[in-house]
């Protein structure tokens, strides 16, 4: 989720315009080997997020999974961003307290002095230099299940397995297209033609991988893979805030009886809903996207209490860590105080 911190017209500019969702300015990776400049090392570097993007929330349920807390820290931005973009409120002075800096631009101009483009969550710092490492969010989660395995807690699953590579990307390159990208398209929509295109794209895919589901209980192979955590991360915002805010509202999650019960078993999983904050997400929308919501109210509902009710989805067999473990708790100062 990202923001040109140039922007004149700030955050009422969401859904004024076509929606086009721009390639990632930073691509550099954090590799074992390090052929970009930037090995893996433990320490070395700062996972920024908002708790209420769905881009960045699939690289906490991946660090959660495998248990890279002790390797990689973790910096949350408030879920209301200002015309300067993701800012450091939450914390004590407005200051990330390892980076010091007050806004995420601040990493982006040290990397590239000048820089004027989107600045975008998540990302990945380089805590000695300040600088921004990367914000290709596309990679990173594929990078922390390959290229991290030296720090992977033990018993950590295999997220991105090498035999089901192929199938894995290609699920996931339908899910992105229409699901996790199509809401916001189908949300900033300017023309009704345009819109009516991507909220179709959005429940055509949503059938065809409740078909998938209906008889088995994972998207690929019988254990969790990067392509749950795609499409999780869309599913658990779908009823609080793309079934009404954007206007994707042929039926609500609930009401798909395979693919809530499938959202309920993965958010039932440790790594999974523990790293959900339903009050950031909807403060985030319905504040942030003037342009779509006017008055900034923010709804009271929808009710969460279904999310912990019984899905029965471990009837269609699977193994959620294959031959691992579930994540142990997560550490204190992570851990959700309110909206999950």
């Amino acid at each position: 989720m990202s923001r040109a911190h140039d922007d004149t017209d700030g955050n009422a500019a969401y859904g004024k315009k076509p929606f086009k969702r721009a390639k990632s300015h930073f691509a550099d990776r954090v590799t074992a080997d390090g052929k970009d400049g930037w090995p893996v090392e433990a320490g070395r570097y700062r996972l920024v997020v908002s708790r209420a993007c769905p881009w960045a929330s699939r690289a906490l349920v991946s660090r959660r999974l495998l248990g890279l807390e002790g390797a990689v820290s973790l910096a949350v931005t408030d879920p209301v961003q200002d015309d300067r973009s993701w800012r450091f409120t939450l914390d004590p002075g407005g200051r990330d307290p390892v980076l010091g800096i007050r806004y995420l631009s601040e990493a982006y101009e040290a990397r590239e002095r000048g820089y004027s483009g989107g600045v975008s969550v998540p990302a990945i710092v380089d805590v000695p230099s300040g600088k921004l490492v990367t914000n290709d969010y596309q990679r990173i989660t594929l990078d922390f299940a390959t290229e991290w395995k030296a720090l992977h807690r033990p018993g950590a699953p295999d997220l991105y397995p090498e035999p089901l590579r192929a199938e894995i990307d290609e699920v996931m390159e339908g899910v992105y297209r229409d699901v996790n990208n199509g809401v916001y398209r189908a949300g900033f929509a300017t023309r009704q033609g345009e819109y009516e295109d991507a909220c179709r794209g959005v429940f055509r895919r949503l059938d065809l991988v409740a078909r998938r589901l209906a008889d088995h209980r994972y998207l690929v192979g019988d254990t969790i893979t990067e392509a749950d955590i795609r499409l999780f991360t869309t599913l658990v915002r779908f009823d609080a805030v793309y079934h009404g805010h954007f206007k994707c509202n042929q039926w609500k999650l609930t009401e798909n009886p395979v693919l809530w019960a499938y959202a309920r078993d993965l958010h039932q999983t440790p790594g999974f809903g523990d790293t959900v904050d339903f009050d950031h997400i909807k403060r985030h929308y319905y504040r942030v996207h003037t342009g779509v919501n006017p008055t900034g109210i923010v709804p009271l509902g929808p009710g969460l209490s279904g999310w912990v009710t019984p899905h029965h989805r471990a009837e269609l067999g699977g193994r959620p860590f294959g031959d691992g473990t579930p994540p142990g708790p997560a550490p204190a100062a992570e851990r959700m105080t309110s909206g999950d």
